[in-house]
């Protein structure tokens, strides 16, 4: 710039297409050239530039730190939606353990009900046929009721039952037989 053109400056274009906030720098930095002068306005600058450039810097460590927020919340919703998954998988999972759990127990005493009724009825027959036929009754409350029960109650039959109860059915019946005396 030479001195002779310095006090002027050109004049604003008019601003059409222009960015507003553009358009109002412009329009500030034209009223400061004015006030000031070409010198001074330089001077202006300079002094202000350091300034920008630590505005510029706060608020460059202002966006970091606003971005650094954002993604920490991110991945704590994450790890929240997560453990909440996990925990939704691990309540349905005792439900459906504690629904066999129930299961189970009622199919248990079930067996321990009819295994009672089972009993009940051998013992209430066999007293009640042992006048007319007492080697029913020997079947009936012998062995036999004993390999029932534990069938219904103990939910198992080992093979060595059934040799059991035949052998003591033939020992009691023979014994009985033994013990009658001869009909008249």
């Amino acid at each position: 710039m030479s001195l002779d053109d310095s006090g002027t400056l050109p004049t604003p274009q008019p601003a059409t297409r222009q960015d507003p906030v553009l358009s109002a720098g412009m329009d500030i930095a034209m009223k400061w050239g004015e006030v000031l002068g070409p010198e001074k306005l330089e001077i202006a600058l300079k002094a202000l530039e350091p300034q920008l450039k630590r505005d510029h810097l706060t608020l460059m460590k202002r966006l970091d730190m606003q971005r650094e927020a954002a993604e920490r919340a991110d991945t704590a919703a994450a790890a929240a939606a997560e453990r909440e998954a996990h925990e939704r998988a691990a309540a349905a999972e005792r439900a459906a353990r504690d629904r066999q759990e129930q299961l189970r127990h009622s199919r248990h005493m079930a067996g321990l009900v009819v295994g009672a009724v089972v009993a009940i009825a051998m013992l209430g027959a066999g007293v009640y046929v042992a006048q007319e036929a007492w080697w029913l009754a020997t079947l009936l409350c012998g062995p036999s009721l004993l390999a029932l029960a534990k069938i219904f109650v103990l939910r198992r039959s080992d093979p060595d039952d059934m040799k059991f109860v035949s052998n003591t059915a033939r020992t009691s019946t023979n014994s009985a037989s033994q013990a009658q005396p001869p009909a008249p």
